[in-house]
């Protein structure tokens, strides 16, 4: 995080501080004219809140904390919040079959103070009619979601419990958000283990193409069946889950039982190594400033051992993380240019530029890119291509790039992550749902993964 943004959050903090966080139980009714609390950064060096469900204050909270915190507040229409927020809490009654009569939308303005007061005064009576907490709860967190997906950002989450990947595997065909990928086209195949996750224990590799969960079809004619990936990539520890897969390798079918469990691997790290004599083949899978500074000690130490004919910089599979680290990595191509922008929602931008106290390597650079390199890893791509500092190789890039985004902690101890500033690229160009295609196309497919060829590396290698 860079200067600018640590004044900004410094600057957020201390006016949060200065409300009181109200928090009240599930459901319980509060008066209609309340004063919405607002919404701070989470305190830092302390541990995580414990989290309660998402009460009335909570949902009030995290609407306010919106038009106060995120890219487009300062023009933002209530009605584009309340409206998909409204229709989510109906969607979930119906499921619950707890639906009601008069759960109707009241009218509504486009006034964001009243427009809450008519929506709340509603929600309460809904609330309050339900017969469980769980039903509350539920309700709750349809209405925060929904606000957040209307925004249709990339960067701006509810973060409810912590996140983790309870099978440890990922699969080609999901975003780094981890939504399904628009452009992904079958077999769904797994491209990335758990070092001693569950999916390793049952046997599964990279390169395994996954046909069926507990029996059920993962494509069907083509499309990808939404609720069978759920009931993997979403399994509660505990539950046991028969994959059928093909290995490319052997031609093998077979059926592994992978039992989802708590699983956090340990921190990715840099890894280096000479390839073909003399080219640093270098692997970064997050941009990370520590990690940044280590891919640039990474080279220096190959450095010493030959008279490097090139850097090969793998971002596949790298899912973002702050400016500072490509700015830091760029000050190793380049000094005294723009990487990109940030940009208000009235288009007023502000220009981030190279960490020129880096020293240039001075030797002909190539990037490894593929669907997953998303956020900052994007930043750093499109600035490799656009100042010519390199050459990409691989395939476009995940395209969701939106802006840097800051957590916002709410009542029930979740937080919002909203993007305050938009992201362009250095030639002012949207990257954000389109991606930096690659200056040479080199896809990586099941049958590469599990024969352990690499084409990306090899068309790397050659052009260096």
């Amino acid at each position: 995080m860079d200067n600018r943004w640590r004044a900004l959050a410094a600057a957020t903090v201390a006016l949060a501080v200065a409300a009181t966080l109200a928090g009240t139980g599930v459901g319980t009714a509060g008066p209609e004219t309340e004063r919405l609390a607002a919404c701070a950064p989470p305190a830092q060096g302390q541990p995580p809140p414990q989290q309660a469900p998402a009460a009335v204050t909570t949902v009030g909270q995290a609407y306010s904390c919106i038009f106060d915190n995120y890219y487009s507040g300062p023009v933002l229409d209530s009605r584009t919040l309340l409206v998909p927020a409204f229709a989510a809490i109906t969607r979930e009654m119906q499921h619950r079959r707890l639906d009601q009569p008069d759960a109707t939308l009241p009218a509504l303005t486009g006034r964001r103070d009243a427009d809450w007061a008519a929506f709340g005064k509603v929600y309460r009576r809904i609330v309050n009619a339900l017969p469980d907490d769980a039903a509350r709860a539920a309700i709750g967190a349809a209405a925060i979601q929904a606000m957040v997906a209307a925004l249709n950002d990339d960067h701006a989450r509810w973060l409810g419990a912590p996140s983790e990947n309870p099978v440890g595997l990922t699969l080609s065909g999901i975003a780094a958000s981890g939504d399904v990928d628009p452009a992904a086209t079958g077999p769904m195949y797994v491209n990335g283990i758990a070092a001693g996750g569950p999916a390793e224990a049952a046997g599964i590799k990279r390169g395994d193409e996954i046909l069926a969960v507990d029996g059920a079809p993962l494509l069907v004619g083509g499309i990808l069946n939404a609720g069978v990936l759920s009931s993997l990539l979403k399994a509660r520890p505990g539950a046991v889950v028969k994959l059928t897969a093909h290995r490319p390798a052997t031609g093998e079918t077979f059926t592994a039982t992978v039992t989802a469990a708590p699983h956090r691997p340990p921190p990715r790290t840099v890894e280096s190594r000479l390839v073909d004599g003399n080219i640093a083949y270098v692997t970064l899978p997050s941009m990370a400033p520590e990690l940044a500074g280590q891919v640039l000690s990474a080279v220096a130490g190959l450095r010493a051992q030959t008279e490097l004919r090139g850097v090969i910089l793998d971002l596949r599979g790298n899912g973002g993380g702050t400016l500072e680290a490509a700015g830091t990595l760029l000050g190793a191509l380049t000094h005294g240019k723009t990487i990109g922008y940030w940009c208000d929602v009235r288009d007023r931008c502000t220009p981030n530029r190279t960490d020129d106290s880096v020293k240039l390597l001075n030797v002909p650079f190539v990037v490894l890119t593929d669907r997953r390199c998303a956020s900052a890893c994007e930043v750093f791509g499109s600035a490799v291509k656009d100042l010519k500092l390199g050459t990409l190789v691989g395939t476009r890039t995940a395209g969701a790039v939106s802006g840097p985004a800051w957590a916002y902690q709410l009542d029930n101890g979740t937080s919002l992550l909203l993007p305050k500033y938009h992201q362009l690229a250095a030639n002012k160009q949207v990257v954000d749902a389109i991606g930096v295609a690659p200056d040479l196309y080199a896809p990586v497919t099941a049958a590469d993964l599990s024969a352990g060829r690499d084409p990306g590396l090899a068309k790397a290698v050659d052009l260096l």
